[in-house]
């Protein structure tokens, strides 16, 4: 059988000898050769999208760090089960697959043919004075991400996004933040679900102390993933490397799926070809933790849900981005002339 090789000049030639101005179509360029490298062909196509949105409870939810109560993160779920979220509105306007997990939730569901249950535990500790999680218990979800994403792949899908739900999980995003990137934890938080300017400042102060507690752990990513992370951030961390290593595009949502790539960038750095960052979220750290890894968000809308929301509204210009590298004509096909 003849594998296709694609090279890079190719793909470049492919793009700039369509019917416009050499960079016209700006970002949709940079997504048509990515994808078309990553796929290692001229003409790709993206097949059976899939979303999977994990969920899970966090211990540091009980200090006061969000605007919500720790049961919000089951009745999301539920109202997930139920379509009525803006993640089943938006997949169900996309054609894509939504996949719900629960990846330990301080709640029993049942049997629901709606739920996968990949439950690792009844949420996490709170990393106030202790890990947030065991070293088998982050190994636990970094394998099961990886598991359901073997069976997506298995399905025929070659594009997959990630998202979340869980109360006081952008705490310990800015936590894993602050420790991989070396920041100062103020640069790493905002109000989350929609702190006041006092309540902000008592989460600043909590997780300040947080991270002093745990100031001798090692700054490896498992480490720091256990320490200060939830089941849903481990999780998805494990299915981003393992989709990058089946050849699939990885679509990043907001600041939480993004310190899952960072944690998963920095296990494994191959991931970043694959990596596409959907949104840039209004999460204060976003920013700053995109722009130091060299990343751009195709959307910037201002949003902060969560819930691979980023993913299902940037799908439409993956489409976009494809069908013109497929069916837009070349200047020698349409007969125009090009530029002198």
């Amino acid at each position: 059988m003849n594998i296709e090789t694609v090279t890079s000049q190719e793909i470049s030639a492919k793009i700039d000898l369509k019917t416009k101005p050499l960079g016209a179509l700006g970002a949709l360029e940079k997504l048509a050769f990515q994808i078309a490298s990553v796929q290692n062909t001229l003409s790709p196509e993206l097949v059976k999208p899939h979303i999977i949105v994990f969920a899970a409870s966090h211990g540091i939810a009980s200090q006061g760090v969000s605007a919500y109560p720790s049961e919000v993160t089951p009745q999301m779920v539920l109202n997930f089960i139920g379509g009525g979220a803006a993640i089943n509105v938006f997949t169900r306007q996309h054609g894509i697959r939504l996949l719900l997990v629960d990846a330990g939730v301080d709640y029993d569901f049942g049997k629901n043919e709606r739920l996968i249950d990949a439950k690792v535990g009844y949420g996490t500790r709170s990393f106030t004075n202790q890990p947030a999680m065991t070293a088998v218990e982050c190994q636990q979800c970094i394998e099961k991400g990886a598991e359901l994403v073997k069976e997506v792949k298995a399905s025929g899908c070659n594009v997959i996004g990630f998202g979340e739900m869980g109360i006081g999980n952008t705490s310990a995003a800015s936590a894993i933040m602050s420790r991989l990137l070396n920041m100062p934890i103020a640069e790493c938080i905002g109000k989350g679900t929609g702190l006041s300017d006092a309540q902000l400042s008592q989460k600043t102060a909590i997780l300040t102390t947080a991270l002093e507690a745990h100031r001798e752990v090692a700054n490896d990513p498992e480490t720091v993933l256990a320490t200060f992370g939830g089941f849903e951030i481990g999780m998805m961390c494990g299915a981003m490397m393992e989709a990058a290593r089946q050849g699939m595009l990885v679509l990043v949502d907001g600041f939480i799926a993004s310190v899952s790539y960072l944690c998963a960038f920095k296990m494994d750095s191959s991931i970043q070809k694959y990596a596409v960052f959907c949104h840039q979220s209004n999460e204060k750290g976003h920013r700053l933790l995109l722009e130091s890894i060299g990343a751009e968000a195709i959307l910037k809308l201002d949003m902060r849900l969560g819930e691979g929301t980023g993913c299902a509204l940037a799908y439409p210009l993956l489409q976009s981005a494809v069908a013109f590298l497929n069916e837009m004509a070349s200047f020698e096909s349409a007969g125009v002339s090009q530029k002198e």
